[in-house]
């Protein structure tokens, strides 16, 4: 009974010395990339087989699936461990990004397989975006192709500074050391026309594992490193962050009783310790470290990559999204940037709509101007660009509606890279890294007024609101919104009239009606109806703004309940029956392009607050139940 225990004391201490040195092994993340059918699957399948990160039942299960599949000689289909999805298996490509995670007696390593396939490059960036080091994978019969050179860009664009340069497929070529060389020599003129200064290139299987985990007899001719040795021996800066100034984005704050108040969130940067001066930006307020707590106990010190929670020694104002960093040098405000854009939507960047922008636990609203340029990938040339579709990579301003704590992406991936969220669908539509604020952001500032927003609407008694009608061409808008400022007039209340066309005459005589110029057209009119309702004043607004996102763009301008959104019903065919302008006679001979209900779509509003059916109501039974609405 005695060697039993003994026995099982043995297996226990052996376990726990295991778990003890798996502990303190580093992590290494990695992403394989490149073009469609270059091998990465079947890459990260060998390197988990090699690895013995296979179960017994796995294995069997992947050797019975090889033979269904039909593989060469019904030899082991790797590459059916990573692909999970039955489209995957279907196609023979990768859809979706997976993650593995395998582990050799020196490191860890968590390895993202990203897809290949041109259309979901949006996917890659997001394997890309925690990875230290980059395989490229080329097809040996291939060389160097488009979505090479883009996820190679893309991975130096997300800071990626580890570059492997795979050759696969040599036993396909007969591992020939002149088409090694040949695309090689053809990667390194693209590397260095990107500003990749160093890659370590080596000829390898993944297929028939030459150069995987040690060196082949195929390729005597190669003396580099096999690639499972290079993964575990090359150098990640991990103290590198540890030695920039600390920065902590507060991710929730923790409350769960009167007596505990505390701030949670991971290290982005730095260190930090009990006693330290810290600042919250932007409102700048200071305080000291009282405690640093975590789930194992309080620690004296936290450093970059730990989560944890940290607690003041004064009660100052600090919540989600907030960043917490050292007090004598904390990072920058701002709410105009230039940045980096990756598009990853099927429709393209429409400049001047508001977009969500996401940066760590911030979420803002954020418009896009028109693209500076956008990259040739091929030859990496600055291309003249209204706008960015699917995939495009481009450079373009973005202007928040309040200022972002932010660092360049250069300087830290948590507080330079962002993502954009259509408010509409809730889709992410793009990525970006921020590369510098603009001098304009910092040298424009909110000055102090005395006659706040409150005491002009006082002065003038009455409520401000903004009616904003919305409806076809045709659809009644000018003419109700007419009656109901008359009647207010005739009520001693303070309002202005902001029509459409007469906008057109002055205010916005510039543009056109391309979706970009009405997009511009409605936030202006936005901008000055808020403006008008500080002053005090009821405004009458009615313009067609046919695009949801742009109504509610306005809508969020306001203070809560002051936006009235009103949608003029009128049926298309009644609209264009009255066509008191003559417009969709134009429209429908084609000498009026880009015209709503006919060439140009309109969104119809989904929870407007007054719905005004024309074809039920005379214009004076609407205006009545607007003004109703409005006095109630």
């Amino acid at each position: 009974m005695s060697s039993s225990y003994q026995t099982e004391e043995l297996i226990a201490s052996d376990i726990d010395a295991y778990l003890e040195q798996h502990q303190h092994k580093s992590l290494l993340r990695f992403i394989t990339c490149g073009s469609v059918d270059d091998g990465k699957s079947t890459l990260i399948g060998r390197l988990l087989y090699d690895s013995k990160m296979i179960f017994e039942d796995q294995l069997a299960a992947l050797e019975a699936d090889s033979k269904r599949v039909g593989t060469q000689g019904q030899e082991i289909d790797f590459a059916l461990l990573v692909d999970g999805l039955a489209a995957e298996r279907e196609q023979g490509i990768t859809i979706d990004v997976a993650y593995r995670f395998f582990s050799t007696e020196k490191r860890k390593f968590i390895v993202a397989d990203t897809p290949g396939h041109e259309q979901y490059t949006r996917n890659m960036v997001t394997g890309a975006s925690t990875a230290d080091l980059a395989i490229i994978l080329i097809d040996a019969r291939k060389g160097v192709l488009t979505q090479t050179r883009r996820h190679s860009y893309l991975a130096h664009l997300l800071g990626i500074r580890n570059i492997v340069l795979a050759v696969n497929k040599m036993d396909l070529v007969d591992y020939s050391q002149q088409v090694f060389d040949d695309i090689v020599a053809d990667y390194r003129e693209f590397a260095n026309s990107i500003g990749i200064a160093d890659f370590t290139a080596m000829p390898i299987s993944g297929f028939k594992g030459d150069n995987i985990t040690a060196p082949s007899p195929n390729t005597p001719w190669y003396s580099g490193p096999s690639l499972v040795p290079h993964l575990e021996n090359v150098e990640i800066n991990v103290d590198a962050d540890q030695a920039k100034p600390f920065r902590m984005a507060v991710q929730w704050v923790n409350r769960p009783n009167l007596d505990f108040r505390g701030f949670s969130g991971q290290i982005a940067s730095g260190e930090v310790a009990k006693g330290d001066a810290v600042r919250v930006v932007p409102s700048g307020k200071t305080s000291r470290i009282s405690r640093i707590v975590t789930m194992d106990g309080d620690l004296d010190k936290a450093v970059a990559g730990q989560s944890v929670t940290l607690c003041f020694e004064d009660e100052i104002d600090c919540s989600r999204g907030d960043v917490i960093a050292a007090a004598h040098n904390p990072p920058q405000t701002a709410d105009q940037f230039e940045a980096s854009i990756v598009w990853m939507s099927d429709d393209d960047l429409i400049p001047g709509r508001a977009y969500l922008l996401k940066l760590g636990p911030q979420l803002v609203s954020a418009t896009v101007k028109e693209p500076k340029y956008s990259i040739n990938i091929n030859t990496m040339d600055h291309l003249a660009a209204k706008t960015l579709d699917l995939n495009a990579i481009g450079v373009a301003e973005i202007t928040t509606d309040k200022p972002i704590v932010f660092e360049s992406y250069a300087a830290s991936r948590s507080l330079g890279g962002f993502i954009l969220i259509d408010k509409v669908t809730n889709a992410t539509v793009g990525a970006g890294m921020l590369n510098f604020s603009l001098r304009r952001a910092q040298n424009v500032h909110w000055q102090a007024l005395d006659v706040s927003r409150e005491a002009h609407a006082n002065l003038k008694n009455q409520k401000p609101a903004v009616l904003w009608f919305t409806g076809l061409s045709g659809s009644g808008k000018s003419t109700i919104a007419n009656l109901v400022e008359k009647k207010l007039h005739r009520m001693n209340r303070h309002t202005f009239l902001l029509d459409g066309d007469n906008i057109r005459h002055g205010l916005n005589k510039d543009l056109g009606f391309t979706e970009a110029d009405r997009i511009e057209n409605i936030r202006r009119v936005g901008e000055v109806a808020k403006l008008m309702a500080d002053a005090g004043l009821i405004v009458v607004t009615a313009f067609i703004s046919p695009f949801r996102a742009e109504r509610k763009m306005v809508r969020d301008m306001m203070q809560s309940g002051e936006f009235i959104e009103i949608f003029i019903d009128t049926p298309l065919a009644e609209a264009e029956r009255r066509d008191v302008k003559g417009l969709y006679k134009k429209a429908r001979s084609g000498q009026l392009k880009n015209f709503t209900g006919i060439d140009s779509p309109y969104e119809v509003p989904e929870n407007p607050e007054l719905r005004i059916d024309t074809m039920a109501m005379t214009p004076e039974q609407a205006a009545d139940m607007i003004v109703d609405r409005l006095l109630a």
